[in-house]
């Protein structure tokens, strides 16, 4: 399992998806439902895995997703530094 520094230095970002559906026995009726995972952009695989789950697998149709992507750091952003902080 990698964990969440080593897929932000690997180019992933966090990933905020709105997605609006439509309730199956009420189709004039809209509900929201929010998303959220680590992705990459521009491509963002995860996201569309997730919305192919939805069509394939729900009942509720979807009516329109909105999204933002931030990438919260790069590998320039990111350097090891050497020393040692000596408290009381």
């Amino acid at each position: 399992m990698t964990n969440d520094i080593e897929m932000m230095l690997k180019g992933y970002g966090l990933t905020t998806a709105q997605i609006f559906y439509r309730l199956p026995g009420h189709p004039v009726v809209l509900q929201s439902y929010v998303w959220q995972e680590y992705d990459l952009a521009p491509d963002f695989p995860e996201m569309k895995g997730f919305l192919k789950f939805w069509q394939e697998k729900l009942d509720g149709p979807l009516h329109s997703v909105r999204y933002v992507h931030r990438r919260m750091i790069s590998a320039g952003e990111w350097r090891a530094l050497n020393g040692e902080f000596i408290l009381h």
